[in-house]
C-alpha cells in the first residue's frame, strides 16, 4: 500500500528586522498547506524561530541542528515533523559552519530518511559547495533506508556542478513535476525596514556576483530544492509562500520562496 505525504522547505531568513510582521504570514501559509514534514533554514537563535513556528501551527515535533563554530549560538537549521520520528542525526559540513541533518521515520514498515541542509555560500561555481554535496551524499549512502528525501537551500543554481552532482543520485521533485526548475526562488520582493543596511549588503553581494559571473546586478535564481530517490514518487511540486501580505506588497514571508512537494512512498 502506498503512502501519500507532503514536505515543505523554506529558508526563514535570519534577519529579524521584519520578523514580527513576517512570522504571521509564514504561520498562516504553512497552516494552509498542512505539510507533514517541514525543513527550515536560517533558524534564528537563541530566539529559535523554528520552535515559534511549531508552537503556532501545532502538532509538530522540532528537531534543531545549530551551525558549528562561531555561528552555533546564532543560527541553525531545523526539521518539524507531525509524523513519528524514530531517530535523528547531524553532519558537520566543515566550512562556514554549515551542517546537514536528517530524521528517520518508519511508515508502513518502510524506513524513510528526510534530510535538510543549507550549503556553502559563494557566488557562481564553488569547489567548497561541491565538496559539501559529496560529503552529504556519502553520509546518506551509509544510512540504511528504503527511501530518502533531501531538501533545503543548496546555494547553487540548476546548471552548477553541485546541483548536477545531486541529480546523479536524486531526482528534483519540481523538475519531475514541471519539466524544469522554478524560474527563481530567491530573492523575493521583500524589503526591510533597515533599508540602508540591507540594500548596501545586497549591492555588495550582487556586485561580487557580477564580478565573478558577469551577470546583471539584479540577480535572482533558483537555490532551493526537494530531491527524492527511487523509493519516492512525485505527485506534484510547486513554489509556495510566494505571495505578499494583502496590505503591503513589500512584505513577503521570507527572502526565499518555499517549495512543497506531494509525494508517494
Amino acid at each position: 500500500m502506498s503512502t501519500f505525504f507532503k514536505v515543505l522547505t523554506l529558508n526563514l531568513l535570519n534577519d529579524l528586522s521584519r520578523w514580527d510582521e513576517r512570522k504571521n504570514l509564514i504561520a498562516q501559509g504553512v497552516n494552509d498547506l498542512q505539510p507533514d514534514l517541514i525543513a527550515l533554514q536560517e533558524v534564528k537563535l537563541p530566539l529559535n524561530t523554528a520552535q515559534w513556528l511549531a508552537d503556532h501551527i501545532g502538532g509538530y515535533t522540532v528537531h534543531l541542528c545549530p551551525k558549528t563554530g562561531r555561528g552555533k549560538d546564532r543560527e541553525g537549521i531545523a526539521i518539524l515533523s507531525r509524523l513519528p520520528v524514530e531517530g535523528e542525526a547531524h553532519l558537520d559540513l566543515q566550512r562556514q559552519g554549515r551542517v546537514a541533518q536528517y530524521v528517520r521515520l518508519e511508515i508502513r514498515d518502510r524506513r524513510l530518511v528526510f534530510a535538510n541542509t543549507h550549503l556553502y555560500w559563494e557566488p557562481g561555481e564553488s569547489t567548497e559547495r561541491y565538496k559539501q554535496v559529496e560529503r552529504l551524499l556519502e553520509w546518506l549512502r551509509t544510512t540504511p533506508a528504503d527511501a530518502a528525501i533531501v531538501v533545503g537551500d543548496f546555494n547553487g543554481e540548476p546548471d552548477q556542478l553541485s546541483i548536477k552532482r545531486m541529480r546523479k543520485q536524486f531526482t528534483s521533485a519540481y523538475q519531475a513535476s514541471h519539466g524544469k526548475e522554478p524560474d527563481y526562488t530567491c530573492p523575493t520582493p521583500l524589503t526591510s525596514k533597515r533599508n540602508l543596511i540591507e540594500e548596501t549588503a545586497r549591492s555588495v553581494r550582487h556586485a561580487f556576483l557580477n564580478l565573478k559571473t558577469n551577470r546583471a546586478l539584479h540577480w535572482r535564481g533558483t537555490l532551493d530544492y526537494i530531491f527524492v530517490n527511487d523509493g519516492v514518487n512525485v505527485k506534484a511540486c510547486d513554489v509556495v509562500l510566494n505571495k505578499p501580505a494583502p496590505h503591503d506588497p513589500t512584505l513577503y514571508p521570507s527572502d526565499h520562496f518555499g517549495l512543497m512537494a506531494e509525494l508517494i512512498l
